[in-house]
């Protein structure tokens, strides 16, 4: 007989052997592995690249980028419960205000980040 964590197993062994296999396959066909100064340096156009080859971003792009992924994440939390409404309700278990409670404290966290001006990309 097969334990019933069979399935986990096997697939955890698969995602660590892929990760194990990305990383050495970086590590041997990457930029690290050529000793070479050409193969270091950014493509233009078979143009050797003049000045600062990597331009730095702003710090706005990256406040930007993390208030993205905290609104993201919100959204990976209320789709659940969306789909478990009813069953909270069959149950009898209240869930409208813990939702209310928590989608409040995301509209104050908007409130907070425009008062701030972290939506503002011109400053």
């Amino acid at each position: 007989m097969t334990s019933p964590y069979l399935p986990f197993f096997i697939q955890a062994v698969l995602a660590g052997g892929i990760a194990a296999a990305i990383i050495i396959a970086t590590h041997l066909f990457g930029q690290r592995a050529a000793k070479n100064k050409i193969k270091d340096s950014a493509y233009e156009c078979g143009v050797p690249a003049e000045g600062i080859v990597h331009s730095r971003f702003s710090v706005k792009f990256y406040v930007t980028v993390m208030l993205f992924i905290l609104f993201d994440i919100e959204v990976v939390f209320l789709i659940p419960l969306c789909f478990v409404y009813r069953d909270f309700l069959a149950h009898n278990i209240a869930i409208f205000w813990p939702v209310m409670f928590f989608i409040g404290v995301l509209v104050l966290g908007l409130f907070y980040e425009i008062k701030k001006g972290a939506l503002e990309w011109e400053k």
